[in-house]
């Protein structure tokens, strides 16, 4: 039998969701081990210096799109490429989407994607986005929890591809609550983004600049507070995702505050850009669904983050290329989605740590130790303790660097923060005591993440 490699990471500070302490971490094979003051190194033990580094737990994007096909668009990046550029930025784990095609059954999407993923650097599970569930057949998503999927994704918008109405949502939600899995909901409302959209089509406004316009955040208000009430109804739990105005997380927040199973995750885009990039000149690098929104509504949601009503922060990254974004300047035919995974940590760090709205326990929270536990990866993901998975980002809070496409991974071609400076940068990130990234060099070789099963809500 092989003797599981240990390594001692000594010297540096750890991040909990709690605080920060001086301490050394032990890894013994996939797991933690101990985690305390001059720990001693087992004979054989590889020795790591973290002095003046941050140890963190690695980073789980709970809401990412990697070699995405929506039946409009493909992709055409793969899970290798992408998920070793999520590496380069401290991502450990990430939680994708199996999209459950018309005629298709949970176990064949699901069956499809894992085909995909099979060459991913890091660990995932998966969402279902669910699309093919008729009337009297919601029992269908029990097979998810002996997928091993505890979550579904619902959407009230992309007619006729995604778009449930409030009927659907409404046994959906119930069907999901009775199996206890997490339902997260895209909203914008589909008849005031079909108007606006319609509208702008016929003035002859179809160009980059105004896809803002198309989708106004009163859509994303509307949808959201109108899904709050179906899940309350429902006695379900639920997640709006990709909050991109300081309304939803609000309504998210107050619907907790009433005693309601109601999340909230936000995105680097909508903390930090904003729907003048539309008039500048390069809009195409900012098509996404919901669109960036008022410069003001940064301030708001950073202060919702920093109050605490955002309990996640993802990227909701897509991979779509340089050349699918600027193959023709006409919003309507653009996929949507931003590449941000490894992006994701140094901007939170630069901008939410460095400017005061969090502090690093705050970061760990957001970007680990949440997501681990909304969606059931706790406690082997999100958590720097003994029995967790050695999932590890040495960070030197440090150095500055900008932002560049040329320095970043990601089969994209480009980036939406080009550009922007960062103050810290990965050392190296670890998935179950590999080394992934070591000193700022891609060293995995062909050792590969695995797939993430996970359990229904208690």
């Amino acid at each position: 039998m092989v003797k599981p490699k240990t390594i001692l990471i000594r010297g540096g500070t750890v991040v909990t969701s709690q605080t920060l302490l001086d301490a050394d971490v032990l890894i013994r094979g996939e797991q933690i081990q101990a985690i305390g003051h001059d720990l001693t190194a087992p004979r054989g033990a590889e020795s790591v210096d973290a002095t003046g580094l941050l140890v963190l737990p690695g980073v789980i994007d709970a809401h990412v799109h990697i070699q995405l096909n929506t039946g409009i668009y493909a992709s055409p990046s793969n899970w290798q490429v992408e998920s070793r550029a999520a590496a380069f930025g401290g991502v450990t784990t990430v939680v994708d989407f199996a999209t459950q095609f018309p005629g298709q059954s949970f176990a064949e999407a699901l069956k499809a994607r894992l085909a995909e993923a099979a060459p991913s650097y890091i660990d995932y599970a998966f969402h279902m986005m669910v699309t093919d569930v008729p009337p009297g057949q919601e029992d269908m998503l029990g097979d998810l929890v002996e997928l091993g999927i505890q979550s579904l994704k619902l959407y009230t918008t992309y007619r006729p591809n995604y778009y449930a109405d409030d009927a659907t949502l409404l046994r959906l939600l119930e069907a999901a609550g009775r199996y206890g899995l997490m339902t997260l909901v895209h909203c914008e409302n589909d008849a005031l983004v079909t108007a606006q959209t319609q509208s702008l089509i016929e003035a002859g406004n179809t160009g980059w600049r105004y896809h803002g316009a198309s989708r106004p955040a009163l859509a994303e208000r509307e949808a959201a507070a109108r899904v709050l009430l179906l899940a309350e109804a429902a006695d379900a739990p639920v997640v709006i995702v990709h909050n991109s105005i300081g309304a939803t997380a609000a309504l998210v927040a107050a619907a907790r505050a009433r005693g309601q199973a109601a999340f909230c995750e936000t995105c680097p885009q909508y903390l930090l850009l904003d729907n003048t990039l539309y008039e500048g000149s390069e809009p195409w690098r900012y098509i996404l669904q919901p669109p960036l929104r008022d410069p003001g509504e940064r301030e708001k949601l950073w202060t919702l983050v920093a109050e605490g009503a955002v309990d996640m922060l993802v990227t909701d990254h897509c991979d779509y290329t340089l050349a699918q974004k600027m193959a023709v300047d006409d919003f309507t035919k653009t996929p949507g989605g931003l590449p941000g995974l490894e992006t994701l940590l140094p901007l939170l760090a630069t901008f939410g740590v460095g400017d005061g709205y969090l502090d690093w326990s705050d970061l760990v929270r957001l970007l680990a130790t949440n997501p681990a536990l909304i969606y059931n990866l706790w406690p082997r993901k999100g958590a720097l303790l003994p029995g967790a998975d050695a999932d590890i980002v040495l960070y030197d809070p440090e150095p500055t660097d900008t932002l560049t496409v040329e320095r970043l991974h990601s089969a994209a071609g480009y980036t939406p923060y080009e550009g922007i400076q960062v103050q810290g940068r990965v050392v190296s990130t670890l998935r179950r005591g590999t080394f992934l990234v070591r000193d700022g060099e891609f060293v995995a070789g062909d050792n590969v993440g695995v797939y993430l099963p996970r359990r229904p809500l208690s």
